[in-house]
Protein backbone atom coordinates (compact mmCIF):
# COMPACT_ATOMS: atom_id res chain seq x y z
CA UNK A 1 0.00 0.00 0.00
CA UNK A 2 1.44 3.35 -1.03
CA UNK A 3 1.89 5.99 1.65
CA UNK A 4 1.13 9.31 -0.05
CA UNK A 5 1.54 11.42 3.09
CA UNK A 6 4.02 14.31 2.85
CA UNK A 7 7.69 13.48 3.32
CA UNK A 8 9.29 15.37 6.23
CA UNK A 9 13.08 15.64 6.46
CA UNK A 10 14.57 16.09 9.96
CA UNK A 11 18.12 17.49 9.88
CA UNK A 12 19.58 17.14 13.38
CA UNK A 13 22.94 15.80 14.54
CA UNK A 14 21.73 14.50 17.92
CA UNK A 15 20.17 11.02 17.45
CA UNK A 16 18.00 11.34 20.57
CA UNK A 17 16.38 14.55 19.31
CA UNK A 18 15.93 13.06 15.81
CA UNK A 19 14.09 10.08 17.29
CA UNK A 20 11.97 12.36 19.47
CA UNK A 21 10.97 14.57 16.52
CA UNK A 22 10.33 11.54 14.32
CA UNK A 23 8.00 9.97 16.88
CA UNK A 24 6.18 13.28 17.42
CA UNK A 25 5.51 13.71 13.69
CA UNK A 26 4.43 10.19 12.79
CA UNK A 27 0.83 11.34 12.39
CA UNK A 28 1.80 14.31 10.19
CA UNK A 29 3.73 12.47 7.47
CA UNK A 30 6.56 10.12 6.56
CA UNK A 31 9.74 11.16 8.36
CA UNK A 32 13.30 10.69 7.12
CA UNK A 33 16.42 11.67 9.04
CA UNK A 34 19.73 13.36 8.29
CA UNK A 35 22.54 13.85 10.79
CA UNK A 36 24.46 16.47 8.82
CA UNK A 37 24.12 19.05 6.06
CA UNK A 38 25.69 16.62 3.58
CA UNK A 39 23.15 13.92 4.42
CA UNK A 40 20.38 16.50 4.12
CA UNK A 41 21.44 17.42 0.58
CA UNK A 42 21.59 13.71 -0.34
CA UNK A 43 17.93 13.42 0.69
CA UNK A 44 17.05 15.55 -2.35
CA UNK A 45 18.54 13.16 -4.89
CA UNK A 46 15.27 11.19 -5.05
CA UNK A 47 11.71 12.43 -4.56
CA UNK A 48 12.27 15.51 -2.43
CA UNK A 49 10.67 16.20 0.92
CA UNK A 50 7.61 18.39 1.32
CA UNK A 51 9.12 20.09 4.38
CA UNK A 52 12.51 20.17 6.14
CA UNK A 53 13.17 20.70 9.84
CA UNK A 54 16.70 21.99 10.38
CA UNK A 55 18.93 22.39 13.44
CA UNK A 56 21.44 25.23 13.11
CA UNK A 57 24.30 23.52 14.97
CA UNK A 58 25.23 20.86 12.41
CA UNK A 59 28.64 19.14 12.53
CA UNK A 60 29.77 19.86 8.96
CA UNK A 61 28.41 23.37 8.38
CA UNK A 62 26.20 25.99 9.94
CA UNK A 63 22.47 25.49 9.46
CA UNK A 64 22.05 29.06 8.19
CA UNK A 65 24.47 28.27 5.35
CA UNK A 66 22.45 25.15 4.51
CA UNK A 67 19.22 27.17 4.45
CA UNK A 68 20.82 29.76 2.19
CA UNK A 69 21.99 27.03 -0.23
CA UNK A 70 18.60 25.31 -0.27
CA UNK A 71 16.92 28.62 -1.10
CA UNK A 72 18.95 28.91 -4.30
CA UNK A 73 16.95 26.06 -5.86
CA UNK A 74 13.93 25.11 -3.73
CA UNK A 75 11.05 26.89 -2.00
CA UNK A 76 9.93 24.00 0.19
CA UNK A 77 8.98 25.08 3.74
CA UNK A 78 11.90 25.15 6.17
CA UNK A 79 11.34 25.05 9.94
CA UNK A 80 14.30 25.73 12.26
CA UNK A 81 14.56 23.90 15.59
CA UNK A 82 17.48 25.38 17.52
CA UNK A 83 18.79 26.11 20.99
CA UNK A 84 19.90 29.53 19.72
CA UNK A 85 17.37 31.89 21.27
CA UNK A 86 18.83 35.35 20.55
CA UNK A 87 16.69 37.53 18.30
CA UNK A 88 19.68 38.18 16.03
CA UNK A 89 20.09 34.43 15.47
CA UNK A 90 16.41 34.04 14.62
CA UNK A 91 16.46 36.99 12.23
CA UNK A 92 19.60 35.64 10.51
CA UNK A 93 17.93 32.26 9.88
CA UNK A 94 14.69 33.85 8.68
CA UNK A 95 16.51 36.32 6.43
CA UNK A 96 18.44 33.37 4.96
CA UNK A 97 15.14 31.82 3.93
CA UNK A 98 13.70 29.83 6.85
CA UNK A 99 9.92 29.97 7.11
CA UNK A 100 9.59 29.52 10.86
CA UNK A 101 11.72 29.14 14.00
CA UNK A 102 11.18 27.16 17.19
CA UNK A 103 13.55 27.41 20.12
CA UNK A 104 14.59 24.31 22.07
CA UNK A 105 13.12 23.11 24.33
CA UNK A 106 9.81 23.22 22.46
CA UNK A 107 6.35 21.79 23.01
CA UNK A 108 5.34 18.82 20.86
CA UNK A 109 1.89 20.24 20.14
CA UNK A 110 3.34 23.58 19.05
CA UNK A 111 5.82 21.85 16.73
CA UNK A 112 3.04 19.77 15.18
CA UNK A 113 0.91 22.88 14.69
CA UNK A 114 3.79 24.72 12.99
CA UNK A 115 4.43 21.74 10.70
CA UNK A 116 0.75 21.50 9.73
CA UNK A 117 0.62 25.25 9.05
CA UNK A 118 3.67 25.11 6.79
CA UNK A 119 2.32 22.13 4.86
CA UNK A 120 -1.02 23.92 4.42
CA UNK A 121 0.79 27.00 3.16
CA UNK A 122 1.83 25.11 0.03
CA UNK A 123 -1.83 24.92 -0.95
CA UNK A 124 -2.04 28.72 -1.09
CA UNK A 125 0.05 29.30 -4.20
CA UNK A 126 0.74 32.34 -6.29
CA UNK A 127 -1.85 31.10 -8.78
CA UNK A 128 -4.74 31.18 -6.31
CA UNK A 129 -6.85 34.13 -7.33
CA UNK A 130 -9.23 34.11 -4.36
CA UNK A 131 -8.15 33.77 -0.72
CA UNK A 132 -10.57 33.78 2.20
CA UNK A 133 -9.94 34.12 5.93
CA UNK A 134 -12.60 34.80 8.54
CA UNK A 135 -15.21 36.94 6.81
CA UNK A 136 -12.65 38.53 4.49
CA UNK A 137 -12.34 37.66 0.79
CA UNK A 138 -9.37 38.78 -1.31
CA UNK A 139 -9.80 38.53 -5.08
CA UNK A 140 -6.36 38.93 -6.63
CA UNK A 141 -7.62 38.91 -10.20
CA UNK A 142 -9.81 41.95 -9.57
CA UNK A 143 -7.61 43.49 -6.82
CA UNK A 144 -10.61 43.65 -4.51
CA UNK A 145 -11.06 43.01 -0.79
CA UNK A 146 -14.47 42.52 0.82
CA UNK A 147 -15.89 41.80 4.27
CA UNK A 148 -19.19 39.91 4.14
CA UNK A 149 -19.54 41.10 0.56
CA UNK A 150 -18.95 44.79 1.38
CA UNK A 151 -15.94 46.39 -0.31
CA UNK A 152 -12.96 47.44 1.83
CA UNK A 153 -10.82 50.21 0.41
CA UNK A 154 -7.08 49.57 0.57
CA UNK A 155 -4.46 52.02 -0.62
CA UNK A 156 -1.91 50.73 -3.17
CA UNK A 157 0.72 50.29 -0.42
CA UNK A 158 -1.72 48.50 1.87
CA UNK A 159 -2.75 46.14 -0.93
CA UNK A 160 0.89 45.45 -1.86
CA UNK A 161 1.75 44.67 1.78
CA UNK A 162 -1.26 42.39 2.12
CA UNK A 163 -0.28 40.64 -1.12
CA UNK A 164 3.24 39.89 0.17
CA UNK A 165 1.86 38.58 3.48
CA UNK A 166 -0.71 36.36 1.77
CA UNK A 167 1.79 35.01 -0.77
CA UNK A 168 3.88 33.77 2.18
CA UNK A 169 1.06 32.96 4.59
CA UNK A 170 2.18 30.93 7.58
CA UNK A 171 5.77 32.10 7.21
CA UNK A 172 7.50 34.48 9.62
CA UNK A 173 8.64 37.50 7.61
CA UNK A 174 11.24 39.79 9.15
CA UNK A 175 10.84 43.55 9.21
CA UNK A 176 13.66 43.84 6.67
CA UNK A 177 12.10 41.30 4.29
CA UNK A 178 8.77 43.11 4.27
CA UNK A 179 10.33 46.55 3.85
CA UNK A 180 12.45 45.31 0.94
CA UNK A 181 9.54 43.53 -0.77
CA UNK A 182 7.02 46.36 -0.39
CA UNK A 183 9.05 49.59 -0.40
CA UNK A 184 12.38 48.52 -1.92
CA UNK A 185 16.05 48.50 -0.83
CA UNK A 186 16.14 52.21 0.00
CA UNK A 187 13.65 51.68 2.83
CA UNK A 188 15.09 48.54 4.42
CA UNK A 189 15.79 50.25 7.75
CA UNK A 190 12.60 52.35 8.01
CA UNK A 191 10.65 50.15 10.38
CA UNK A 192 8.19 52.90 11.29
CA UNK A 193 6.70 52.65 7.76
CA UNK A 194 5.89 49.02 8.39
CA UNK A 195 4.35 49.56 11.83
CA UNK A 196 2.05 52.24 10.44
CA UNK A 197 0.78 50.14 7.54
CA UNK A 198 0.43 46.96 9.60
CA UNK A 199 -1.76 49.04 11.93
CA UNK A 200 -3.82 50.24 8.95
CA UNK A 201 -4.38 46.65 7.74
CA UNK A 202 -5.41 45.47 11.18
CA UNK A 203 -7.91 48.31 11.46
CA UNK A 204 -9.46 47.29 8.14
CA UNK A 205 -9.25 43.48 8.31
CA UNK A 206 -9.35 42.42 11.95
CA UNK A 207 -12.55 42.34 14.00
CA UNK A 208 -10.50 43.46 17.03
CA UNK A 209 -7.29 45.17 15.87
CA UNK A 210 -5.88 45.08 19.42
CA UNK A 211 -6.20 41.28 19.45
CA UNK A 212 -5.47 40.22 15.87
CA UNK A 213 -6.49 36.74 14.71
CA UNK A 214 -4.70 36.72 11.37
CA UNK A 215 -1.97 39.38 11.14
CA UNK A 216 0.27 38.31 14.01
CA UNK A 217 3.35 39.97 15.50
CA UNK A 218 6.53 37.95 16.04
CA UNK A 219 8.09 40.10 18.75
CA UNK A 220 11.42 41.61 17.78
CA UNK A 221 11.45 39.77 14.45
CA UNK A 222 8.54 40.63 12.15
CA UNK A 223 5.06 39.41 11.25
CA UNK A 224 3.21 36.27 10.24
CA UNK A 225 -0.10 36.06 8.35
CA UNK A 226 -2.11 33.13 9.70
CA UNK A 227 -4.95 32.14 7.39
CA UNK A 228 -6.58 29.79 9.87
CA UNK A 229 -7.32 30.55 13.49
CA UNK A 230 -5.44 28.40 16.02
CA UNK A 231 -7.49 25.55 17.48
CA UNK A 232 -9.12 26.34 20.81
Amino acid sequence: MNDDRPLILVVEDEPQIRRFVRAALEDEGRVVEAGSAAEALEAFTGPGPALAIIDLGLPDRDGVELIRELRTWTMLPLLVLSARSAEAEKVAALDAGADDYLTKPFGVQEMRARVRALLRRQKVGAGDTVIEFGNIRVDRAHRSVTRDGVAIHLTPIEYRLLGVLLAKAGRVLTHRQLLMDVWGPGHAERGHYLRIYIGHLRQKLEADPARPRFLLTETGIGYRFQLEEPAA
